[in-house]
């Protein structure tokens, strides 16, 4: 279907370029025309500051069903886990569906066109039999289908509950053992049956070193590496998983998995927060990617993770919302700089341009899309329209939109999103999930205690 776009004002990489046509077909697009002061007959406007489609790169649907509860009391990273493995514990894939597609319409009227969803709750609770062994994972691609994104289904190896020593590691716990498939072996032949498709990819992940035994890290790798699938890991979130690690392994978790061949440029760490000198060298001279995930990181006070001296390693950013302590990767972006102030008591780590490129290019790049996050002849024609006349951006001059959607804007003032070319988001109201607020508190009460 050809479809044409004429943007108010457009990012293109380094510059707000005022008034330009995008011609697509077939989801990509065809053309690109700059100059062009007023909508062409036939052209649908986009009024505002249209960037590339937002990638959300590190996401646990599920999670969602925690907001606003996991704010009550006090408590750390692993008292809140025992809270989320209460949620996880009545996912099926039918609520796991319908909770799944309210939170990717929420990410889609958050400008998010493609979202990496780090998936583990793999098998249906209490032994119920499904026909097909991904029913849970089905359900999460049919849910981004219905919500009108791309996914890319990071299926995820989750075997043990933590590290004994170098040979041993535990066996999963009561609560933990539908994440697991009991072997990573077992993980390959089932992550083998599911199948790419058009607004789906299928990539891989380690949970983390504690939840995979060393001697089968290599098998996930081994598997992404021979069909080129992104590999993503949670690495050195928590001060415990390094010490874990070096008592049993005497290495950091960083170095356990450079020895088992894992790290690599289609590899992405998540979090990365504590890491010596030596993990960073390592993550940037391999190329492994980081996905910082800020919000969530300061809800679970997990630290601030050493973004900006990854990048300067070599090591690419990207961003997600993880928790979903909000779906904001404006916010997201925001939040990087502004961290890396106060740590640092200095301004200008990165420049609103670098920002979004972590939000959008190198956010596709980290989930498999590399013809995404960027606007240009030949790309996915997936858009995301900023407001710059509401309440946050009303004020500066339009050259600065860049700096006015990630310094002052958030998802609320997203306008419009456009995934392969199809209107998904329309002056702020989901096309195809009508009321996504009602969705969201119906599949979550039905998932609360």
């Amino acid at each position: 279907m050809q479809v044409t776009y004429w943007l108010e004002h457009a990012w293109l990489d380094t510059h707000v370029e005022p008034g330009v046509v995008l011609e697509t077909d077939q989801g990509r697009i065809t053309a690109v025309r700059k100059e062009v002061p007023a909508p062409p007959p036939g052209a649908t406007a986009l009024r505002g500051l249209t960037i590339p489609g937002l990638a959300n790169a590190h996401s646990h649907a599920f999670h969602r069903a925690l907001r606003s509860a996991a704010q009550v009391g006090s408590g750390t990273f692993w008292t809140w886990r025992d809270v989320m493995y209460g949620v996880a514990a009545r996912l099926t894939p039918d609520t796991y569906h319908a909770l799944a597609r309210a939170v990717y319409a929420e990410m889609a009227m958050a400008g998010i066109t493609v979202v990496g969803e780090f998936h583990y709750v793999h098998h249906t609770p209490g032994g119920a039999a499904y026909d097909d062994p991904n029913a849970m994972g089905e359900a999460l691609i049919a849910a981004a289908d219905d919500a009108g994104i791309r996914i890319t289904l990071l299926d995820t190896a989750y075997l043990a509950s933590g590290m004994i020593d170098k040979y041993r590691s535990a066996e999963p716990e009561k609560h933990q053992l539908r994440f697991s498939d009991g072997s990573a072996q077992s993980w390959a032949e089932r992550v083998s049956l599911l199948k790419d498709r058009d607004h789906a990819r299928i990539g891989a992940a380690v949970h983390s070193v504690r939840a995979v035994p060393a001697d089968q890290l290599g098998t996930v790798a081994a598997w992404a590496g021979s069909r080129r699938a992104p590999l993503h890991v949670h690495l050195s979130e928590q001060t415990a998983e390094n010490e874990s690690c070096l008592a049993a392994h005497g290495c950091t978790p960083t170095r356990l998995l450079a020895d088992h061949g894992v790290l690599g440029p289609r590899t992405t760490g998540v979090h990365n927060t504590h890491l010596t000198d030596e993990d960073i060298r390592l993550l940037g001279s391999s190329g492994t990617g980081t996905c910082m995930c800020p919000t969530t990181e300061r809800d679970l006070a997990d630290g601030i993770g050493p973004a900006a001296r990854l990048q300067h390693a070599g090591s690419p950013l990207s961003l997600g919302s993880d928790s979903h302590a909000v779906i904001d990767i404006l916010e997201e972006a925001r939040a990087l700089e502004l961290n890396e102030r106060l740590r640092s008591r200095t301004r200008g780590h990165w420049t609103a341009a670098a920002l979004l490129r972590a939000a959008t290019d190198d956010g596709h790049n980290a989930l498999g899309w590399p013809e995404g996050g960027v606007i240009e002849t030949g790309a996915l024609a997936d858009l995301t329209t900023i407001a710059l006349d509401t309440v946050r951006t009303a004020g500066p001059v339009p050259r600065l939109g860049a700096e006015t959607a990630v310094f002052a804007g958030s998802a609320a003032d997203v306008r419009h999103t456009v995934v392969g070319g199809r209107h998904v988001v329309r002056d702020g109201v989901h096309a195809l999930v009508q009321d996504v607020p009602h969705a969201l508190a119906e599949s979550i009460a039905a998932l609360r205690p």
